[in-house]
């Protein structure tokens, strides 16, 4: 038998004007994008920004439907969108905020499993990896250098 430890380690900002000036507008626009969130169901607002490497900045939000498993999270709304739109290019950051409508929360919200696979997917494919900031509606944000802090163990490809 072996023991096998796995750790993560992530940067805690204290709130949004710690963040360099680029991470603190993708969080804006996120902010912002968040409010076309169609969530009537679970009144939990996403939005998601992705920062390309020819400096696009793609927007995601959370997309519901009464048929659950039919709406998508913000984040791969966002993906999608860019891989649709910019297939050659590299997804160099993600930020991503959410809070429910009649409560703030100032915990970091991060990205679902399914979106965290979804993540994987592009980072494997592109071969470097993805910044993720994530927050709340306000206090702390958490960043990972890449999604493997976030899902160590990647289902991907090669294991099929």
């Amino acid at each position: 038998m072996e023991e096998i430890i796995i750790s993560s380690k992530f940067t805690a900002y204290n709130n949004i004007e710690e963040l360099p000036n680029e991470i603190q507008n993708l969080f804006e626009k996120a902010i912002q994008a968040q409010k076309n969130a169609y969530a009537p169901y679970s009144k939990f607002r996403v939005g998601a920004a992705l920062l390309l490497d020819n400096s696009k900045i793609i927007l995601g939000t959370n997309q519901e439907n009464a048929a659950y498993p039919s709406g998508l999270c913000a984040e791969r709304v966002a993906l999608y969108q860019a891989a649709s739109n910019f297939p050659e290019s590299k997804i160099l950051k993600i930020v991503i905020t959410a809070a429910p409508e009649a409560t703030g929360i100032a915990s970091p919200i991060p990205p679902c499993g399914s979106c965290r696979q979804s993540i994987a997917e592009y980072e494997i494919k592109q071969e470097t990896p993805i910044e993720i900031y994530f927050m709340g509606e306000k206090g702390k944000i958490y960043k990972s250098e890449s999604l493997k802090n976030l899902l160590p163990l990647i289902f991907n490809k090669k294991l099929l």
